[in-house]
């Protein structure tokens, strides 16, 4: 090998590849932001005296991680705001609200979130508690899942909501025995005071960008697709944010932007579509698909199943959940945007949606052809056996989300019950997928839950989430550690539309990440206790954790 000396090696290995027919290298070289070697000793020929050598020490290489579905404008913008996440207990969720309301004496509103169902009752805060920490100001705070929100009194009134307000067609307002509204809002009833609450500056979403890419370096993450562009309810459109950072230098990763569908609207705001693509598209950032949010959420009953929801005492009710585009009408959203050349990018939780979203790609596949457009369909919570091997006949990408895959209480208590065990064996069926053929990508919806990749892939392998000791959720559907980081690099990058990226072959972009450790040389249980040392996207390191 007679070449110029590369800028950085990387030996000592392993460095896994992601390569199928060559697992496992050891020395890997970069020159500017490219893969110029992979391999063994040979590779070594090309350190020269300028050259920086990096002694991987048994320590694990892998591709830049890539999350397929994250929202982290929505994450950076809550951190600065009344942040819930480490609540567990309805007493530590009030004291941190009343804690931060003292803190902030200055804030017209208490806003933030990511406060846990299960410390509550049924899932069901009431403004009554809010009243007793917060009784002057009105205060909104969204659920870790972002599918509801818990208000005060004075945000009721504020917003006029009363025992006489109608219901939102896409949404709920829950009642007590009286009709008078109890604070807790689900779905589109969310906006109904989401709309009053303060709007943050273009100056608070750049520097909410920049605070979320440090944390998702920090996590290995070279790329990603954010899920919602566009505003939604009480998220502010993170675009302005993307278009600064990708102009001036400071996106350092690569992202695709999911341009948000209203669902309130038809056809008509295809064209839209269309010019805000072009208007967007700067530098590292491409605002190539559509995100379509076909369902809600199965604990709050409006993920849209095939067969009713059960109550408690475990008889069918009347709700089968919501499907928010009429799904007749989705075949032909998709159709006209796929053959635009637009990705369509679901939300698709109950396996009345999953099909209605293949439905609609089916339709696409029919009318345009097989093209290039690499459709895919997040969560996945409850997918029927007979739809599992569509995925892979329509070249449907299944963007999995692995930390939902577990045991935990909002599983155990406000989901499993109310589905059946029938049903709730039809659960997140990543093995399945994966036996079936189906191309698998992985997300982490942040901030619902941890983008920590390796925090997903230890779920996805074990079934249980790493802070958990059992019992596993479905043994059945667990997957190996190998195709678990597939799903996290090689998967995601083709979501995404970065074909130079999610493995480590000559040519490629050099989007890598040093592990502490080589997880495969351990127990899977372990698997979750590994740790990002090094970040590098393009060549230049974005995170280190030794800094």
């Amino acid at each position: 090998m007679h070449h110029a000396p590369a800028d950085l090696v990387f030996t000592g290995g392993p460095v896994l590849t992601m390569d199928a027919a060559r697992t496992r290298a050891t020395t890997l070289a970069v020159t500017g932001d490219r893969i110029t070697a992979v391999g063994h000793d040979e590779v070594r020929e090309l350190i020269g005296p300028k050259t920086e050598v990096v002694d991987l020490a048994g320590r694990l290489l892998v591709p830049g991680f890539q999350d397929a579905h994250v929202h982290p404008v929505g994450a950076g913008l809550e951190l600065a705001q009344c942040d819930l996440t480490e609540c567990r207990e309805a007493t530590d969720t009030l004291a941190a609200v009343r804690t931060y309301a003292a803190a902030h004496p200055d804030r017209e509103w208490i806003t933030g979130g990511g406060w846990s169902m299960e410390a509550f009752e049924g899932g069901a805060p009431t403004r009554g508690l809010l009243d007793a920490v917060v009784p002057d100001r009105p205060v909104y705070l969204v659920n870790r899942d972002h599918h509801g929100a818990w208000v005060n009194t004075r945000a009721l009134e504020l917003a006029g909501l009363t025992r006489d307000t109608p219901e939102p067609a896409d949404g709920r307002i829950e009642r007590d025995e009286r009709g008078e509204p109890t604070g807790l809002l689900q779905e589109g009833a969310m906006d109904l005071v989401a709309r009053l609450t303060p709007r943050s500056t273009p100056a608070d979403r750049l520097a909410a960008l920049l605070r979320a890419q440090r944390i998702l370096h920090s996590y290995g993450i070279t790329a990603w697709q954010d899920a919602i562009v566009g505003s939604f309810g009480a998220m502010d459109d993170p675009a302005d944010a993307y278009v600064t950072a990708a102009r001036d230098g400071s996106l350092t990763a690569r992202v695709a932007g999911a341009l948000w569908w209203d669902r309130e609207r038809g056809a008509e705001q295809i064209p839209e579509l269309v010019a805000r693509r072009a208007e967007l598209s700067t530098g590292p950032f491409r605002a190539g698909s559509v995100k379509i949010m076909q369902d809600g959420v199965a604990e709050t009953g409006t993920a849209a199943l095939l067969a009713p929801y059960l109550d408690a005492c475990g008889c069918a009710t009347a709700n089968s959940g919501t499907s928010f585009v009429d799904p007749v009408e989705l075949r032909h959203y998709v159709t006209e945007l796929d053959a635009l050349g637009f990705q369509a990018h679901f939300h698709a939780l109950g396996d009345r949606a999953v099909r209605e979203a293949l439905d609609a790609i089916q339709a696409a596949r029919a009318a345009n052809g097989r093209t290039d457009t690499r459709p895919h369909l997040a969560h996945l919570q409850v997918v029927h056996p007979d739809d599992i091997p569509r995925f892979r006949e329509l070249g449907a990408t299944a963007n999995i989300q692995p930390l939902w895959a577990a045991h935990e209480p909002q599983m155990d208590e406000l989901t499993i019950p109310f589905l059946g065990a029938e049903r709730a064996a039809l659960q997140y069926p990543f093995g399945a997928l994966l036996r079936s053929g189906a191309t698998v990508a992985a997300g982490s919806d942040w901030p619902v839950s941890s983008a920590d990749p390796l925090q997903g892939i230890h779920t996805a392998v074990n079934r249980i989430t790493p802070d958990s000791d059992g019992p596993a959720f479905l043994p059945g559907q667990r997957i190996s550690l190998t195709a678990a980081i597939a799903a996290y690099t090689a998967g995601s990058a083709y979501v995404n539309h970065l074909d130079d990226t999610g493995s480590l072959r000559a040519g490629a972009l050099a989007d890598l990440v040093v592990l502490d450790r080589d997880p495969y040389a351990g127990p899977v249980e372990e698997i979750g206790s590994t740790r990002v040392l090094r970040t590098y996207a393009g060549g230049r390191k974005v995170h280190d954790l030794e800094d």
